[in-house]
């Protein structure tokens, strides 16, 4: 079951995306909000994989709610929906996974619709890895980051009570070959990030989701940017 939120003042604007939501994905439970604050306060009661969200509403607005809830487990896709796309820039921030014109609604929930489905169909994606505890297999979505270690890879992993850390032999180079197409970026010689799990990229650290700190290095920071934009336009 995939649940999603749309969140809109305008009844109709709604009504419309939910229409399209229950067409384009297979076993969908939609809540419909009318405004930001009855959005966040179900958050505390309930996890949405997709929230579809109006940039300009009252009272709070889209980007308010986007930062109360950006940090929700599971991290929820935030689409947002606006009729005023000079607001888009000033919402890159919350690392959102797509925008839909109100202009062009029907076409754009198509697309942003197949993409979501698609890219909640890679979140399942998993990783073997081989360790002094035996043999462990990761889901790539709490992959916070993975660490040089000499002839050793460790891997920080957000679980449901802290962070765990495990330890296994690799290679940065074969790991970043493997994981570049699911979202894993170099920003170090000695690190490879989820880029999922960046809040903040600096030119000499990246902070993220969790508050910690990874280095980035000078070589490696004009790429490593590119690959952070895309994948917040995506």
């Amino acid at each position: 079951m995939t649940r999603i939120a749309v969140c809109d003042d305008e009844e109709k604007i709604r009504r419309d995306i939910a229409t399209k939501a229950g067409k384009a994905i297979s076993f969908a439970e939609i809540s419909l909000f009318e405004n930001g604050q009855v959005l966040v306060d179900s958050f505390k009661k309930a996890s949405f994989d997709i929230v579809l969200l109006d940039i300009d509403m009252p009272e709070i607005n889209g980007l308010d709610v986007a930062g109360l809830i950006q940090n929700a487990v599971p991290k929820p896709l935030i689409i947002f929906v606006t009729s005023h796309d000079e607001l888009v820039y000033d919402s890159l921030r919350f690392h959102p996974f797509g925008f839909v014109r109100k202009t062009h609604l029907e076409e754009e929930l198509d697309r942003v619709f197949a993409d979501a489905v698609a890219e909640m169909n890679s979140r399942e994606k998993s990783i073997s890895v081989h360790t002094a505890r035996g043999d462990v297999r990761l889901r790539l979505k709490d992959v916070l980051y993975f660490e040089a270690d000499g002839n050793y890879i460790k891997v920080f992993v957000k679980d449901e009570s802290d962070e765990a850390t495990y330890r296994f032999r690799d290679t940065m180079q074969a790991l970043e070959a493997t994981l570049v197409s699911d979202g894993f970026v170099r920003v170090h010689k000695g690190f490879l990030v989820n880029s999922e799990a960046v809040k903040i990229f600096n030119s000499d650290k990246c902070i993220l989701t969790n508050d910690m700190e990874v280095p980035v290095g000078r070589s490696f920071c004009d790429e490593a940017r590119r690959e952070f934009m895309r994948s917040t336009i995506k």
